[in-house]
């Protein structure tokens, strides 16, 4: 194995801007402006595995998986949960795949160092390029999935206050609700814009833990009392298709590695643990987790509201004040969400950025910087304000390449050289055709249904 992939020592750790866990900066601003100062992982200072565990989960846990039963009504009731599976189980893999490979690294270098080693001279020439391509991908897709936020927030909002005056006590009524008229809904994700600006100041990932402790719990309340509403009023499936179109099984791809989102933050919670080498443990019980979870609400929640459901089964739900209040406790813990997402993006842009500039400078350009990251996710949320054709356009574009397409190739590369064997060779092969066919074929039908005027419906109308 060549000794290339392995170095650490003239590498920029894009997982923390932050200058330690604890959150006090050990050379003041400066710390902004000297990558070589922030902390490596295994440090005493650290997160624990709790803490590692918390943020794996919170990081592949969000409005993804309220769209997976609208994916599995796009592949048919039988085929949607067998794709998941298999989707998942190559996912984590993938995830797998990251760690042992190159350690003391962040993704982009993890693919710099493997093209180093690959016995192609070209490869080993452009090796750079893997780390640019990395984190291109990496900036599309935490990027996209703030977009997706913004819009998730926006559209349950709305249903809240418009239902406001027809919302009751009585969660069992099939009445259809009269929404009140309110704004549009590109105004509530403007409304929003301000409030996660301020969020996104929080560097420290240590700090952001409790956040997203608090967004676990809420999300968690929120999950349990959807998947109750759920599994106590499920209709005869017999009527539902067991296999879908051919032409909507790409959504369903876009929304499935989409809801598989969390493979950007895999090595940055990696290098921030106290004890790295508990790592493997925390990333395959947390996405064991993760993926039983994607099946059973994404197949339940196709069972119980057919094809009525929505973009996000969180719009499905009664105007009663319980699952009102649900919406609103899901939406709080996404919110939370948002800056675990932004962390990954403003680590790959930020440091570069405020090292060109004075230190005196350097908080000011570093606070401008991600308000103009947020800014640009509002505006395009604003541009494209439907939920399910946003979610599957940047699971199909970026999410594909992130998460099946690259890791495996990454693989070949670094150990080919190593008598690779040929099985392995070829489980990586398929999985990177798979990803690519996703890619292009995916990014078609939602570029397609995007440009087609979308139905308009009575979203409390829609609720059995």
């Amino acid at each position: 194995m060549s000794t290339r992939r392995l170095r650490s020592e003239d590498y920029n750790d894009y997982s923390s801007t932050e200058a330690t866990p604890d959150g006090s900066p050990p050379e003041g601003i400066n710390s902004f402006a000297a990558p070589s100062a922030y902390r490596r992982f295994g440090e005493s200072n650290g997160t624990t595995w709790l803490q590692t565990l918390i943020h794996l989960v919170k990081g592949n846990i969000g409005t993804g998986l309220l769209g997976l039963p609208l994916a599995v009504k796009n592949a048919g009731i039988m085929l949607g949960p067998l794709s998941l599976l298999v989707m998942g189980i190559a996912a984590v893999h993938c995830m797998g795949i990251l760690k042992p490979s190159l350690p003391f690294v962040d993704y982009g270098d993890a693919v710099m160092y493997g093209l180093e080693a690959s016995p192609s001279t070209w490869l080993r020439t452009h090796a750079i390029w893997g780390r640019y391509i990395v984190g291109f991908f990496l900036i599309l897709t935490q990027l996209g999935f703030c977009c997706v936020y913004f819009v998730f927030l926006a559209d349950n909002l709305k249903q809240v206050i418009s239902a406001a005056n027809g919302t009751t006590n009585d969660c069992h009524s099939n009445k259809t609700t009269v929404l009140t008229p309110t704004m549009d809904s590109r105004l509530f994700i403007l409304s929003l814009l301000p409030f996660l600006v301020l969020l996104v100041y929080i560097q420290n990932l240590k700090f952001l833990s409790i956040f997203s402790m608090l967004a676990n719990l809420a999300m968690l309340c929120s999950l349990l009392m959807i998947n109750w509403y759920i599994i106590t009023g499920i209709p005869d499936p017999s009527n539902l298709p067991l296999v879908a179109g051919w032409k909507t099984y790409p959504l369903f791809f876009g929304t499935a590695i989409f809801a598989f989102e969390g493979i950007g933050v895999v090595l940055p919670l990696e290098n921030k643990m106290k004890n790295p080498r508990h790592f493997p443990v925390v990333l395959y019980v947390g996405m064991a987790i993760v993926t039983i979870l994607y099946i059973s609400l994404g197949t339940l929640g196709y069972l119980r509201f057919g094809a009525s459901i929505q973009a996000s089964i969180t719009l499905n739900l009664p105007d009663c004040w319980l699952y009102q209040s649900v919406k609103l406790l899901y939406s709080i813990g996404i919110f939370f969400t948002y800056a675990l997402q932004f962390y990954v993006p403003a680590e790959i842009i930020v440091p570069g950025a405020v090292s060109q500039v004075p230190e005196r400078w350097a908080l000011w350009v570093n606070l401008l910087l991600r308000t103009c990251l947020v800014c640009v996710t509002c505006l395009l949320a604003i541009l494209i304000p439907r939920l399910d054709i946003v979610i599957s356009l940047v699971g199909s574009v970026s999410s594909s390449a992130l998460a099946l397409i690259i890791p495996p190739l990454l693989e070949i590369t670094t150990y080919y050289s190593d008598g690779l064997h040929p099985v392995t060779i070829a489980k990586d092969i398929l999985i990177s055709v798979l990803g690519f066919a996703g890619f292009v074929v995916g990014t078609y039908e939602s570029l397609w249904a995007l440009a087609t005027p979308p139905i308009s419906n009575t979203t409390s109308a829609l609720v059995q």
